[in-house]
């Protein structure tokens, strides 16, 4: 038995859930639970603030799912334990990525094993070993570019279409986001935020800009063989050396 007591937030839109959930974990010596949230949304700035070690994280909630929460929060998400309902095929994508889950309704003996597991994660892994493997399940389900575009801004949690996406530029860590008239800044660096667009829809086109091909209106020759891209919503930008080609290949320019 350890010492070590790890703080959790248990987040599902299902009130009779985070009851159980919270009488068994009553049960458990070295987890102490500092806040349960039925609306996800409520619940990203509390994560960030209370910083837990543990997140019992429901994935099918009407507001904002369980992925787009884990996108939201990026590299500050702790370990995740998923509550689930999922189909087998699912679970064996958790399995082969040896994320923990649970299924509902929560068993006693079940939640004693997954934190046995969370456990050996939390005592061995680095941080970013845990985010890594979080981010690999979520590619594994077909998770990594979901429906909507969680970004977080203050302490609002915008989700958004990436169709409305005309294109993302960074300064430093610091991005700005354009879709058609609105204008959003966020922390998050250009290489994590591109990886969460919908796969051949966006491309990176300059060190600091991505664009989304969609937005593209008119493509007209630069310097040393760069290309300017000319948005719908009237914005030039220019294509950088190292990404020229793929522009190329991704506009099927000659």
């Amino acid at each position: 038995m350890t010492d070590t007591v790890w703080r959790a937030i248990a987040v599902d839109d299902e009130p009779p859930a985070l009851k159980r959930l919270s009488s068994l974990l009553a049960e458990v010596p070295g987890v102490r639970l500092v806040g349960t949230y039925d609306d996800p949304r409520e619940a990203v700035p509390a994560i960030e603030r209370e910083r837990p070690d543990l997140l019992f994280l429901d994935i099918q909630m009407p507001e904002m799912t369980g992925f787009e929460l884990v996108a939201a929060l990026g590299d500050e998400c702790p370990l995740v334990i998923f509550v689930t309902a999922y189909d087998e095929h699912a679970i064996r994508a958790f399995e082969v990525n040896a994320l923990d889950y649970l299924l509902k309704p929560v068993q006693r003996e079940r939640l004693a094993a997954t934190l046995a597991r969370a456990r050996e994660r939390l005592s061995t892994r680095s941080a970013s070993e845990i985010q890594a493997q979080l981010h690999a399940v979520l590619r594994g389900m077909g998770a990594g570019a979901p429906a909507r575009v969680a970004v977080r801004t203050g302490t609002r949690v915008l989700l958004l279409d990436p169709a409305t996406i005309d294109r993302v530029e960074a300064d430093g860590n610091t991005l700005t986001l354009y879709a058609g008239r609105e204008r959003v800044e966020f922390r998050e660096t250009l290489t994590a935020f591109e990886a969460r667009l919908p796969p051949g829809r966006f491309v990176r086109v300059s060190r600091s800009t991505v664009v989304n091909l969609a937005s593209v209106r008119q493509v007209e020759p630069w310097f040393n063989g760069d290309y300017v891209l000319i948005l719908a919503d009237g914005a030039k930008v220019t294509t950088g050396r190292t990404y020229r080609d793929r522009v190329r290949a991704a506009l099927g320019l000659a």
